[in-house]
């Protein structure tokens, strides 16, 4: 009923002050929406990609001028290839300045698909330029918007009732809030604020009488002379192939070719709600000359952790927090007890078709980094300070794109990655890369292409290829033979794996698409057997997907899938199943757009699980977990009233079959429900 009433509120108030706008809604986020749904489809977790989300719809409303753009802008894009980045500032070079976005038509290693798509993130115009700005037009000029959001669970969770202080509990209320403004000046000064508090968190009271439990801030400026990039404050590096610096969000394997070789953007202001993965201090691009670029950085950051003083008076860091949150007593003991200082450079040399990078990191906390002794973490790293270095490549011959980076940490192991993209013919794609990481090395800010989610200890070879015969049909195949030479979580010897992914896709011209994906992953893990007998099995997972969407008419779209998964591990077989429906509704003369979707889903095990992309309020991601049996719905409405005004509503309600409660620990709620509700607002102008 709270459902009923809150979507009817909405609509009746809606329809309402329509009157105040009649401006059509245009089809901005749909296909941003899809991007991020593609390229993060083949993740086992929940993620934030909302630093991405926000990347691409600033593209749409400011689109790149293909005439001035260069390699590290491309790339931000993600679903442009090598290759095709490669070619496209290749005919540029050749032919001229572009003269329209049509030409992109006739570039090489183009199929329709990837035109259709860039079409809508570039532009032909003249450049901006900061000559001749005045602080009368300086704000006259700017575009500058105001977010504010709110967010709640409906059902009170166990760590809200607790009133003993002696026990473990959320100090704060249930409420999360967000706040971000934003500046943007000719895409040449940018500045970025934000604010949020998570549930439990306190707010205003308590040890948290600043407010809000996270601020962050970014201010970037470029093409300030020799300076191509400067940013203040928070700021993210992406570097070579990750193996010594990679900030921000990080795709793995999947089901888009250009995941298999990652494009380091470089410098780039940090805008995301993520706590933890980024750099915060000064940084910046510099070029000499056509061939030479430089970018220095220093980064001092507050941690939150596991921080302790011996009884010699030593003091050791035992775990480094990566959640960003701060409810509970010991989670506000352990906040900012960590200092984390980084200073280092990336020199890149560009000529022609070669591109050269080197880089080097140092980076000191204020006490010894331990472990626990266990024989899995004999390699670890032990200590306060640790300098990584690496160097990487890129190279284009003909049809093929040569990429790779190798790097060490002093006094410790090696890692390295090399690879190939190639175009074979004008409908044959294919990738491979290897790739070995030791079990003794070891790099702060690493995020690599791997099975496992750090860079240490694993080895593999992984490739694949891209049937495109004509702009209808999609095929795309890949395989990732694996091993781990040491022990791993839940792994008491070394082990060996496999991962195999193929899919299938039919289009219909700006219409509809309809895919089929099977993916079938073996893994080693100990079996449920206590020691002096356990023993490492396989574990395989396979996995069916079955995808539509079709759009009806210029109002209404939906979106389809099914997936199946079969779980087996040591003579035992799970099971679990997802079907779910999604309906877009945008009518033409009303400022309004809306989206709901119905899903059933039923899992026999938490390792049956299964995850799906779910539309969101603006910026926001949603990638939740579907387990145990039950129904979950959810609803997003969209009213813009006036052409400065947004308001967002997202409702979303889960219900479980043969359950009391619901969730575990501190967020265990009674009863089978679990909703919750966002509300969001945005100012621009």
């Amino acid at each position: 009923m709270r459902f009923v009433f809150v979507f009817s509120l909405t609509v009746v108030v809606s329809l309402g002050y329509s009157t105040l706008a009649r401006g059509q809604i245009g089809d901005e986020s749909s296909l941003v929406e899809q991007l991020v749904e593609e390229l993060a489809s083949e993740l086992d977790e929940e993620i934030h990609v909302d630093d991405f989300i926000e990347l691409l719809r600033h593209y749409r409303t400011h689109p790149i001028d293909l005439n001035k753009t260069n390699e590290q802008e491309l790339a931000k894009l993600l679903f442009l290839s090598p290759l095709q980045i490669t070619s496209l500032l290749a005919h540029r070079e050749q032919t001229g300045d572009f003269l329209s976005v049509l030409e992109l038509q006739s570039i090489a290693h183009f199929d329709m698909q990837t035109v259709e798509r860039l079409a809508s993130f570039v532009r032909v115009s003249p450049p901006s330029t900061l000559r001749g700005l005045t602080w009368r037009n300086f704000f006259q000029d700017s575009e500058q918007q105001v977010m504010a959001r709110y967010g709640t669970i409906f059902q009170k969770q166990k760590g809200y009732l607790i009133t003993d202080s002696s026990r473990s509990r959320y100090l704060g209320d249930a409420n999360r809030y967000m706040l971000r403004y934003r500046f943007n000046l000719h895409n040449k000064l940018r500045v970025a604020i934000n604010m949020e508090k998570d549930a439990g968190e306190p707010f205003f009271h308590g040890k948290q009488r600043g407010g809000f439990d996270h601020y962050g801030i970014s201010l970037y400026a470029k093409d300030l002379g020799v300076f191509k990039e400067v940013v203040l404050g928070d700021y993210a590096l992406q570097v070579g192939q990750g193996l010594v610096m990679w900030n921000g969000l990080s795709f793995g394997k999947g089901a888009m070719m250009t995941s298999s070789a990652k494009q380091g953007t470089g410098l780039r202001s940090y805008s995301a709600m993520n706590e933890h993965n980024y750099l915060s201090g000064f940084a910046a691009r510099l070029a000499f000359g056509p061939h030479w670029e430089i970018t220095p950085f220093v980064s001092w950051r507050k941690l939150s952790g596991n921080r302790e003083t011996t009884e010699e008076g030593y003091p050791i860091i035992r775990s480094i927090s990566t959640s960003g949150l701060h409810r509970t007593p010991n989670e506000l003991a352990n906040r900012n007890t960590i200092r984390q200082g980084a200073v280092g450079v990336d020199i890149t040399y560009r000529y022609k078709r070669l591109k050269l990078g080197a880089v080097a990191v140092y980076t000191q906390y204020n006490g010894t980094l331990v472990h626990d002794g266990t024989p899995r973490q004999a390699y670890a790293f032990e200590g306060d300070r640790l300098t990584n270095m690496g160097i990487n490549y890129q190279y284009t011959f003909k049809n093929v794109f040569l990429y790779g980076e190798s790097a060490k940490g002093y006094g410790r192991g090696w890692s390295t990655l090399n690879g190939l993209i190639a175009s074979l013919h004008p409908k044959v794609s294919v990738f491979a890369n290897y790739r070995n990481y030791q079990a003794d090395y070891y790099a702060v800010f690493a995020q690599a292409l791997g099975e496992g989610s750090s860079v240490v200890n694993e080895e593999g070879i992984y490739m694949g290829g891209m049937y495109h015969p004509n702009r209808k049909i999609e095929w795309i195949n890949y395989v990732d033979l694996f091993r781990f030479p040491w022990l791993r979580y839940r792994v008491d010897q070394p082990s060996e794996g496999f991962d195999v992914l193929s899919q299938f896709t039919y289009n219909w011209y700006k219409i509809g698409r309809i895919s089929l994906r099977y993916r079938h992953r073996l893994k080693q893990e100990n079996n449920s057997v206590p020691l002096p007998d356990r023993t490492v099995v396989d574990v395989l997972k396979d996995q069916l997907r079955v995808a539509f969407q079709y759009k009806l008419s210029k109002r209404w779209e939906i979106r389809t899938r099914a997936e199946g998964l079969r779980y087996r591990k040591d003579g035992r077989i799970d099971y679990g199943w997802l079907m779910y429906q999604d309906l877009f509704w945008k009518p033409m003369r009303l400022p309004l757009q809306l989206n709901m979707r119905l899903a059933f889903f039923a899992t026999d095990s938490y390792d049956a699980r299964l995850y799906a992309y779910e539309n969101d309020v603006l910026y926001a991601s949603a990638f939740p977990m579907y387990n145990g049996r039950g129904g979950r719905s959810y609803i997003n409405l969209r009213y813009r009233a006036g052409r400065k005004i947004d308001f967002w509503l997202r409702y979303s309600h889960n219900r479980y079959l043969d359950v009391a409660t619901v969730g575990s620990g501190l967020d265990q709620s009674e009863g089978a429900i679990r909703s919750d509700i966002k509300i969001q607002f945005r100012y621009k102008w």
